[in-house]
């Protein structure tokens, strides 16, 4: 089995392909600031890049919280990522939080949230950032960085409007307002809602059916479907094509194919 990188604040699984990475800061309510949490997820990002025994990734929290996102103790007492001048702060936010986004971005397998508890501020946005939310009924989610009067300086205004649409993502990110795992349903901010209990033996049920996949054509498509956000047509049906005879030319290709005749038979 392949090494696991150390982390700090959260623990890291990897069986049957679903590597699970679980923020385990209880105390903090798995802030992503004031712990070593950014330093995790991205360690992690890039662990699972290079690991071709992964297929999945699948993020959730420890304790009652999904994440509380940004730490307000050091909000108050203007420390850790919040001290000092603009540029200082500046400085924070670009080698500090905004490493999240831009790892899980380029994450080349499906990214599934089971959010087991609130998700709020930076930790809802981090959600947003994964493929695929899945919430417990006693999660929570809301972009309520005007109530503390902070921007969503993490990205989460770029990504909740792709998610839901400017309009909606407007409302809720300038009311501030939380709202609860059934209206982020409606929303369709997330996929599906389940008892506290089962959240997470659903979340691995679709963990294990994506990593039934062959693999390395799991990983073309996740990234196809990133491309498919920023990419022109035409180039986007060349670099599919492209990708289609890498697939044709593996033989897990022909491995699914005579499998898929033999339960034909």
């Amino acid at each position: 089995m392949t090494d696991l990188p150390s982390l700090t604040d959260a623990t890291l699984t990897l069986e049957n392909r679903v590597a699970t990475l679980t923020m385990n800061r209880h105390d903090l309510r798995n802030a992503l600031t004031g712990s070593a949490l950014i330093d995790d997820i991205v360690a992690t990002a890039e662990w699972v890049n290079t690991c071709p025994e992964v297929s999945v990734l699948l993020l959730t929290g420890a304790g009652s919280a999904f994440s509380s996102g940004g730490n307000i103790k050091d909000m108050a007492e203007r420390g850790g990522d919040f001290a000092g001048n603009v540029a200082e702060v500046e400085n924070h936010y670009r080698r500090g939080i905004q490493r999240i986004p831009l790892a899980l971005q380029n994450v080349e397998v499906p990214i599934i949230a089971a959010v087991n508890g609130p998700a709020i501020g930076a930790g809802f946005d981090l959600a947003n950032m994964c493929d695929i939310r899945l919430a417990s009924t006693k999660a929570k989610f809301g972009e309520t960085f005007l109530n503390l009067g902070i921007i969503p300086g993490d990205g989460g205004a770029w990504f909740m409007q792709r998610l839901i649409g400017y309009q909606r993502a407007a409302e809720l990110t300038l009311s501030g307002r939380v709202i609860n795992a059934e209206q982020a349903k409606e929303y369709g901010l997330v996929l599906d809602v389940y008892e506290a209990e089962e959240l997470m033996n659903e979340a691995n049920k679709m963990a294990m059916q994506f990593a039934s996949q062959p693999p390395k054509a799991t990983r073309l498509t996740k990234r196809l479907l990133k491309m498919a956000q920023r990419t022109e047509l035409k180039d986007f049906l060349d670099l599919s094509a492209c990708f289609q005879g890498m697939s044709h030319n593996e033989p897990e290709h022909l491995e699914a194919v005579h499998a898929f005749m033999a339960k034909m038979k």
